[in-house]
């Protein structure tokens, strides 16, 4: 069932919301600052300890995970569409740091993928008679 998980992403996000306003507050800005971006870690972690404990049935990781594919690729498509609209404004320092930072985050991609990855996943080949023969595909 879908509805599962709904009071997890709720909680995260409503946290999230109300820490990213206190962000806000303490830089000086009158907005929310980063509360999406803190609801989602919070979510994930808050999911993460739950499953390692037990405490998260599996109708509940099927909702949270259903409404986390419906509710991540929305909020940053309209935060990527408010992030270009206020660096475009900004000049080009803000349009300069928006490039840097996308770049970096390219950048390290392939470290971050090559972390905690499991050298039995890798395909293991071995060559008989002229022939490559793959074993353990999965």
């Amino acid at each position: 069932m879908v509805i599962y998980g709904v009071t997890l992403l709720a909680i995260c996000l409503l946290a999230g919301t109300f820490l990213g306003e206190v962000v806000g507050v303490l830089v000086g800005v009158d907005a929310n600052v980063g509360g999406v971006g803190i609801a989602m870690l919070m979510l994930v972690l808050l999911v993460d300890y739950l499953k390692r404990k037990g405490k998260l049935k599996v109708k509940s990781q099927e909702g949270v995970a259903f409404w986390s594919a419906m509710y991540i690729p929305i909020v940053i498509a309209m935060a990527a569409k408010q992030n270009v609209v206020a660096a475009v404004d900004g000049g080009p320092v803000a349009i300069l740091a928006g490039v840097t930072v996308v770049g970096v985050s390219w950048a390290m991609v392939p470290l971050l993928s090559k972390i905690g990855k499991d050298k039995s996943e890798d395909f293991d080949q071995e060559m008989i008679g002229g022939e490559t023969n793959v074993r353990n595909a999965k």
